[in-house]
């Protein structure tokens, strides 16, 4: 009975978690010209709209830009970062550590705000520079801790084997370890990429009418006009992101990438 009960209620959070995306998409077919749940026909008029909306466009490509740059600058400092804090003990560990959780914990429009003032004084509010620097902030703490797991569970006697052969410091990291964290940084890389893309709440501090990503702009075009368009980008971006873990499900496997399986 135990057991039924558990997978009883494991079902129903699945079910209340997915309610809501059944919706828009059933919602992003209505024919009419507003929100209606159930919808009262079928069409695609709404995603033409989106597709052909210059807001969407532009958006959608300043806000790849600033997925793309962010995701790998954050890529690439996490593997630094899990690489000193887990294999170096030193002074200052903890406040780097600490420093490095930060973001998951200060509220998001906080960050917006702060990262606002920041590129007011530096001048470079109206450029990509400041709001890349915002989502490297923001998505860092997820790569750091994908890698990190890879990295306990990275087998040490491989590292030490090749040192033994006569391999450099820097040929083990670049042959052994790197190779062997790969699927943390993938999935580190994937999550970050996700986050970033429908970041919302820090951007709405930092971008400009230039470089708004896509969720600003979804949010300036519900300010404006009440149809389904929003909830046909919304389909879109639940469907395109089940596709891609689908994809990295079967060619990487969720597990290594997540970094919850041992390798």
């Amino acid at each position: 009975m135990g057991k039924f009960l558990f997978w009883a209620l494991v079902v129903a959070i699945l079910i209340f978690l997915t309610i809501p995306a059944v919706v828009v998409i059933m919602s992003s077919v209505n024919p009419t010209e507003t929100l209606a749940f159930p919808p009262k026909g079928f069409s695609l008029h709404w995603y033409a709209r989106a597709f052909s909306y210059d807001d969407f466009r532009t958006s959608f490509y300043s806000g790849l830009i600033v997925t793309v740059c962010a995701s790998t600058i954050a890529s690439v400092v996490g593997v630094a970062a899990a690489y000193v804090t887990h294999r170096y003990a030193f002074k200052g560990r903890r406040l780097l550590e600490f420093l490095l959780a930060a973001p998951l914990i200060i509220p998001r429009f906080t960050t917006g705000f702060g990262f606002l003032l920041v590129g007011a004084g530096l001048g470079i509010n109206n450029g990509y520079a400041i709001v890349i620097l915002t989502h490297v902030v923001l998505v860092l703490p997820f790569v750091t801790r994908s890698v990190y797991v890879s990295l306990v569970n990275v087998d040490r006697s491989l590292e030490r084997s090749a040192a033994n052969l006569g391999a450099s410091p820097v040929n083990v990291l670049l042959r052994i370890t790197l190779p062997l964290l790969t699927p943390g940084i993938v999935g580190g890389w994937i999550i970050a990429a996700i986050l970033s893309f429908t970041e919302f709440t820090a951007s709405l501090y930092v971008t400009s009418y230039a470089t708004q990503t896509l969720p600003v702009a979804m949010y300036t075009y519900v300010r404006e006009y009440t149809d389904p368009t929003i909830a046909a980008i919304s389909a879109l971006l639940i469907i395109t992101t089940t596709l891609g873990m689908f994809i990295v499900d079967k060619t990487l496997g969720l597990k290594r990438v997540l970094a919850i399986e041992s390798h």
